[in-house]
């Protein structure tokens, strides 16, 4: 078969197009392809499954594949890495099943989130805030250069009153937390937080904040996302 290139207004026959991806080495299509799996959570579990089309999947990543490796790679090569690197992917766990079926998802709507710079006079401001309002925080996260609060919307105004606008980083309302409380076994099961944030990117909804603590898992998502994505 012959396909016309656009830049020299020649004919390019198929024996040309596998001696461009047979420059390309080996080693480099497969890191590619691997690249790309990486990132799609969503195909390493088909997989890992076994139910994906190969043939399908090679289709649609050959774009990216040859962009990846700066050549022109066919069809054939990527099938090839994609059958070479099934095996490397895995089916979630009996274990990982068991602390995501016994856990308790709860969602807590009119959430506010303002992010601040971590300085003494914020770090004494926000533990004041603790000790007045502790029952409306869900969650106070610090860093090396900032701290995160996480708390109940009616609250904003008084909280936003107290911290000077020279160290606001980021604010925000309208979020829904939701809260994920698990067995304890979850601290020791690898693999089980990245089933739940699966979950909310296979439906491409942005995740604002995330923190985990203990067994408690926190994940702040807009407040529309939560009725308008929800499972069905």
């Amino acid at each position: 078969m012959a396909t016309i290139d656009p830049k020299v207004g020649a004919l390019v026959t198929k024996s040309v197009m596998q001696s461009v991806t047979k420059s390309v080495s080996p080693g480099g299509i497969i890191a590619a392809v691997r690249d790309e799996i990486d990132y799609d959570l969503s195909l390493q579990d088909a997989l890992a499954r076994d139910y994906a089309n190969i043939s399908a999947v090679a289709r649609m990543m050959q774009p990216r594949v040859s962009e990846k490796v700066g050549k022109e790679v066919n069809i054939e090569s990527i099938i090839t890495s994609l059958k070479r690197l099934r095996g490397v992917y895995t089916a979630a766990s009996e274990e990982i099943r068991a602390v995501i079926a016994e856990s308790v998802v709860n969602v807590r709507t009119h959430v506010s989130k303002i992010s601040v710079e971590k300085t003494r006079k914020t770090l004494e401001a926000v533990s004041a805030m603790l000790a007045s309002y502790q029952h409306d925080f869900l969650h106070v996260s610090e860093s090396i250069s900032s701290i995160t609060l996480i708390f109940d919307q009616k609250l904003h105004k008084k909280i936003r009153d107290k911290l000077p606008d020279s160290v606001i980083l980021e604010e925000g309302d309208d979020y829904a937390a939701i809260i994920i409380q698990s067995p304890i076994r979850i601290r020791t099961t690898p693999g089980c937080i990245i089933n739940f944030y699966n979950q909310i990117a296979r439906r491409h909804v942005n995740i604002e904040d995330t923190v985990s603590c203990h067994t408690d898992t926190i994940i702040v998502v807009e407040m529309r996302e939560v009725g308008r994505r929800s499972p069905r």
